[in-house]
This record gives structure tokens, C-alpha cells and sequence, in this order.
């Protein structure tokens, strides 16, 4: 079951209180602010600062 919109509109980066975005391949879910990117793992995003990658420019 994919993530629905709601929840995505819903969740906020929790380092920074951005919103964040699914990214294209769905892979996780980017900070629009900080360029964190959280993990989503078997459809569940994974909204922990120690799991998240920051994304280059």
C-alpha cells in the first residue's frame, strides 16, 4: 500500500519542521528546507534523523 497524501501532507521533517516531499523513484521522502532525505522501508517512511541521508544540491 503506498503512502497515502494525506499522511504526506501531514508529515514534517522533524530536525527542521519543513515539509517533505516523496521523491520521484518513492525511495523517501526529501526535506524541502534542511535536504534531509528519510528512508521509506516496505511503505513506511522512516522519519528519524539518525536514518536520514542529506541529499547534495
Amino acid at each position: 500500500m503506498p503512502i497515502s497524501q494525506e499522511l504526506l501532507d501531514m508529515l514534517r521533517c522533524p530536525v527542521c519542521k519543513a515539509k517533505v516531499h516523496l521523491q520521484q523513484d518513492k525511495s523517501g521522502l526529501k526535506c524541502e528546507s534542511c535536504r534531509r532525505v528519510y528512508p521509506v522501508r516496505d511503505d513506511i517512511p522512516v522519519m528519524l534523523a539518525e536514518e536520514a541521508q542529506i541529499a547534495p544540491e
